[in-house]
């Protein structure tokens, strides 16, 4: 079985990645192929806090702690689905409180000659870029976007004065006639 999920940020349209994970996969191995497409910091202690169809948290799966669920290397995403945990907070970095939104999407068909868990699609930066200022297109306020096949756009800003040329300029470089 390979289940299909979306990682998403919250309130952000500009940033997405789906994967496709073998169901027999641990959380733990899912963990680890996020944190390398992603640049997730490596020495976090992480924490899938899981969801059941009702919007309540049914399990809390971390590296170190069982918390009466199993520790991600013992817990699948089968197990996960089976019990209808479909939706996760995957906290990448507990410490500073940072997290991405995780939701089963389907199930998908087996690809021969993958290894799994597989990135299938992508949108947007890393979530890093988000945290350094980056906005994307489709986060923008309706009133900042502007389409560029637009009669009215203008790639030049209007704001700014015009430089003009300074006469007074003395030449630095030139021929130098003192030898």
């Amino acid at each position: 079985m390979i289940l299909r999920y979306r990682v998403s940020l919250p309130g952000l349209k500009g940033f997405a990645r789906v994967y496709e994970v073998k169901g027999s996969a641990s959380l733990y191995s899912f963990h680890k192929q996020m944190r390398a497409d992603m640049d997730f910091p490596q020495d976090q202690v992480v924490l899938f806090k899981a969801f059941n169809n009702e919007g309540e948290v049914a399990a809390r799966y971390s590296v170190f702690t069982d918390f009466g669920f199993g520790t991600i290397d013992n817990v699948t995403a089968a197990e996960c689905h089976k019990r209808g945990e479909d939706k996760f907070i995957y906290f990448y970095d507990t410490t500073n409180v940072k997290s991405v939104i995780v939701t089963f999407e389907g199930e998908a068909e087996l690809r021969k000659g993958v290894v799994y868990p597989l990135l299938v699609e992508t949108k947007g930066p890393n979530p890093i870029e988000f945290e350094n200022g980056y906005v994307a297109f489709e986060d923008l306020p309706d009133d900042k976007k502007k389409d560029p096949d637009d009669e009215d756009f203008d790639d030049f800003d209007d704001d700014e004065p015009a430089q003009e040329e300074d006469d007074d300029t003395e030449e630095l470089y030139g021929d130098d006639d003192d030898e």
